[in-house]
Parts: C-alpha cells; structure tokens; sequence
C-alpha cells in the first residue's frame, strides 16, 4: 500500500489535476509537465462520462474534446510515470468497484490513493482494502466562500470549523474506516494534525499555492500537500 508519510522531513509533493497552473487541467498534457518538476504524485478528478465511461474530470460540465478516459490516464501511469504515486479524486458514488478494477488491471493498486467526500464511496473503498483510501473534509461542508457580501460570516464560520475539524476526525475516520484526511488548506491547524495522526492516519492538504501557506501547514506536520504549481515545491 502506498505511504503517505513524510519522506526525509518534508511533505509529499502532489500536483493538482496534473499542474493545473502550467496546462489544463486533467489533461495528459498536464500530467506530464507534472512529471517534469519532480512531484511524488500526481492527483486527478474521477466522474462518469456522457456515454457511462469513467473519465478524468472535475464534472460533466467540464468534460471536453481533450478530456481523457480513466484508462487513458492509467495507461499514463503504467507506461511513463512509472515511479509516481496516483492519487484519484472519486466525485460520485457507485463506481467505487471499477475504478479499483481498473487500478487492478494497469497493476496500480500498490501505487494509488483514492479520496472522496462522500462518505459512502470511502467506506466502499476502505472495504475493498486495496487502494489505500482517504475522506476529504471541505470547507465547503458549512458553505463557505471568502467572496461577497458573506464574506465576515465566512470567516466566522471558517473559524468554527477549524475548531470543530479536530473533534469531527475521530467520527469520520470511524464511519469511512479511511486511512487519510483529506482536508483544505484553510482549516489545517496543529490540532487536527495530532488529532489525525493520534489514530495513525495521514493528514493531505488541498490546494496550496502559496509560498506562505505552504510554510504554514508544512510546520502543522501535514504529511502531504496538493498545488496547482509544483514548482512551488522547488523554491521552498
């Protein structure tokens, strides 16, 4: 099973959607200017196409001429990225059992991570037990938006929930049986750092592109952190 921890005293570098900064995203294209700066892994979204293949995108919305299948992007993996982790986003449930079985079928398992919010695609896959799996905790859950007029009430309610994450880890692990959070930038603190690893799982965070925030949740301990620009990651 792939490891998540630390390696040599820094986080694992994941690039976001491939690099999403340097070509679009979810693309081959992106991927391999991934691969290019160095990343351990590369991360990329899961959902159902238009025909019922699984393809490699955000949503159905942004499903284009240039949107790759999940075979395609695995074929990717297998053939040329032959020393970095995959580590797939599932945004719907259902499909939990194929996309292990695809793993299965390019011999990916050992090298894969699979997250998802919801609470049922993470149980099914830590049921599976192979690959390892993560649940991802949003700041989306509270709805909470640093733009517009809501914003001062974002930022309270961005405040409750950093002081709620630690308390809310134990039930969600318990529930999904998950063996990583996943959690955005904006709500990792020290606290739900040692709350994680207080029952052995990996801390992942989502999406730094920051050099100051990158900084900041290094020295809360994450084990991990997904950019849109891994060459942040070089200049650190």
């Amino acid at each position: 099973m792939i490891s998540l921890d630390r390696r040599n005293g820094r986080p694992i570098r994941i690039g976001h959607r491939g690099a999403a900064t340097l070509g679009p995203a979810n693309t081959l294209a992106s991927f391999r200017l991934a691969l290019e700066t160095g990343v351990d892994l590369i991360e990329f979204d899961v959902c159902t196409g238009r025909d019922g293949e699984l393809v490699v995108a955000h949503s159905l919305g942004e499903i284009r001429p240039e949107t790759p299948t999940l075979d395609e992007v695995l074929a990717f993996f297998a053939e040329e990225a032959l020393e970095i982790g995959v580590h797939l986003d599932l945004k719907q449930f259902g499909r939990e059992r194929e996309v292990v079985d695809a793993l299965r079928r390019f011999d990916l398992l050992e090298r894969s991570f699979v997250s998802s919010v919801y609470l049922r695609t993470s149980r099914r896959i830590a049921g599976l037990r192979e690959p390892r799996c993560g649940i991802t905790i949003p700041r989306a859950v509270l709805g909470i938006s640093d733009d517009g007029r809501g914003a001062p009430i974002a930022r309270s309610g961005l405040r409750l929930l950093r002081f709620a994450t630690p308390v809310l880890i134990r039930p969600l692990l318990w529930l999904t049986r998950a063996s990583a959070v996943v959690m955005h930038h904006s709500i990792v603190t020290d606290a739900a750092v040692r709350a994680a690893h207080a029952r052995g799982v990996a801390v992942v965070t989502w999406t730094v592109d920051d050099p100051a925030e990158l900084g900041r949740v290094d020295d809360a301990g994450v084990d991990a952190i997904v950019t849109n620009d891994p060459r942040l990651f070089l200049r650190n």
